[in-house]
C-alpha cells in the first residue's frame, strides 16, 4: 500500500473514533436505507439458520455430519441412516432363527423393510439438498456476499467523506473538488449497496418457492415410507394369522444321561472352594497440578449410543482435540477418541 493509501485509511480510522467518542456525527443515511438493511439483515439471518438447522434435521448425529465432511465429496461417503442399521441387524438375528421360526422371518422382513426406509432417506437427503439447500447456499456465497462487500465499501468511503469534511473545516488543504470526489463515490457505493438490497428483499418469492420444494420432498418422503410399512404390515398380520392356526409341537424330552462318578482328587473335602482374595496395590496418588492442555472434567457417567461417540466414567479427565458444533466436542481418554456432549463435563482449560 502506498503512502498516500495509508495515510487515507489511518484518516478513515481516525474519523471512525471520533465518531464513536461522540465529538462528531458521520453523514446520516436516509430512513429507508435503514430500513432495508435492517430487512437484509434479517433475511441473511433467517437464510443461514435454515441451512444449518436443515442440517440438522437432516442428520443429525453429529460425530457422523463431522466424519461425511472430512471426507469430502466422494461417492463412497454417504450419512448412515439409523433405519439401515437396525434393518441389517433385523436380517442377522432374524436368518439366524431360521425359515422355521415364525419371529425370525418376521424380523427377515422387518430389515428388508428398515432397508427401504434408508434408501428412501437418503433420496429425501439428495432432493432437499439439490433443490433447498443448495440454492440458499448459492445465494449466501454469491449474492449476499457481494451485498455485504458493496456495504462495507459504502461505510468506509463514508468515513473517507466525513474525514475529508473534517480535516477541511480545520483549516486542511483539502480542496472542494476531491471532497465532491469522495461524495460521488460515497453515492455510488450507496446506490449498488441499495440496489443490491432491493433485489434480494425483492425477490424472496424464490425462497418461497425453495422452502415448497423441501416441504414437497418430506411429503413424498412421508407418503412413501407409508406405502412400505403398510406393505409389511400387511405380511406381519398375515404371518401372525398362519402362525396362530399352526399345530404345536409334540415333544417328548428325553432323559438326562448319568455320567459314573469319580472320586474327587483334591486337598480339600469342602464343596465350596473360596480362593483368598487378590491382593490389589493401591494407586500411587497423583499431585494436582493446574493443567496446562486443553481439557476438562467429567461431571457424569457417558454411555455411546452411535458410532464415534466417547465414553467415559463421572470424574475422568479428558483432552480436548477440537469443537465440533456448539453442542458437541472430540477429545480423548483412556486412549480412546470420539465425540461427546459438552453439557455433560465442566471445561477447565478451553480451546
Amino acid at each position: 500500500m502506498s503512502i498516500q493509501g495509508l495515510k487515507k485509511q489511518y484518516n478513515k480510522v481516525s474519523q471512525f473514533m471520533i465518531e464513536k467518542t461522540g465529538k462528531d456525527e458521520g453523514t446520516p443515511l436516509d430512513e429507508e436505507y435503514r430500513e432495508f438493511e435492517r430487512k437484509t439483515d434479517a433475511t441473511v439471518t433467517a437464510i443461514d439458520l435454515s441451512v444449518v438447522k436443515t442440517k440438522e434435521f437432516l442428520q443429525p448425529n453429529p460425530a457422523a455430519r463431522f466424519k461425511l465432511a472430512m471426507s469430502g465429496k466422494s461417492r463412497n461417503s454417504q450419512y448412515p441412516q439409523p433405519e439401515g442399521a437396525l434393518g441389517d441387524t433385523w436380517i442377522k438375528v432374524g436368518t439366524e432363527l431360521g425359515d422355521d421360526s415364525a419371529f425370525g422371518n418376521a424380523l427377515v422382513d422387518a430389515g428388508e423393510t428398515m432397508k427401504q426406509l434408508s434408501d428412501i432417506k437418503d433420496a429425501l437427503d439428495l432432493n432437499c439438498k439439490a433443490n433447498f439447500l443448495d440454492p440458499l447456499s448459492h445465494l449466501l456465497q454469491k449474492d449476499i456476499k457481494e451485498i455485504m462487500h458493496h456495504r462495507k465499501k459504502m461505510s468506509g468511503r463514508r468515513l473517507d467523506y466525513d474525514a475529508k469534511r473534517r480535516r477541511q473545516a480545520k483549516g486542511s488543504s483539502i480542496t472542494d473538488d476531491e471532497i465532491g470526489v469522495a461524495l460521488e463515490k460515497f453515492e455510488e457505493s450507496k446506490q449498488l449497496a441499495e440496489e443490491g438490497m432491493t433485489n434480494l428483499l425483492d425477490s424472496d418469492v424464490e425462497q418461497v418457492s425453495q422452502l415448497n420444494a423441501f416441504i414437497e420432498a418430506l411429503m413424498d418422503y412421508h407418503q412413501q415410507c407409508c406405502e412400505v410399512l403398510e406393505s409389511l404390515h400387511s405380511t406381519v398380520s398375515a404371518s401372525i394369522t398362519s402362525s396362530s392356526s399352526r399345530v404345536p409341537r409334540q415333544r417328548q424330552p428325553k432323559p438326562i444321561i448319568r455320567q459314573p462318578t469319580t472320586a474327587y482328587k483334591g486337598g480339600s473335602s469342602d464343596d465350596d472352594f473360596n480362593p483368598p482374595p487378590v491382593y490389589t496395590p493401591p494407586k500411587p496418588s497423583v499431585r494436582n497440578s493446574a493443567p496446562s492442555k486443553p481439557c476438562c472434567k467429567a461431571l457424569y457417567d457417558f454411555e455411546p449410543e452411535n458410532e464415534g461417540e466417547l465414553g467415559f466414567n463421572e470424574g475422568d479427565m479428558i483432552t480436548l482435540t477440537s469443537r465440533i458444533d456448539e453442542n458437541w466436542l472430540e477429545g480423548e481418554v483412556h486412549g480412546q477418541t470420539g465425540f461427546f456432549p459438552d453439557n455433560y463435563v465442566e471445561i477447565l482449560v478451553d480451546l
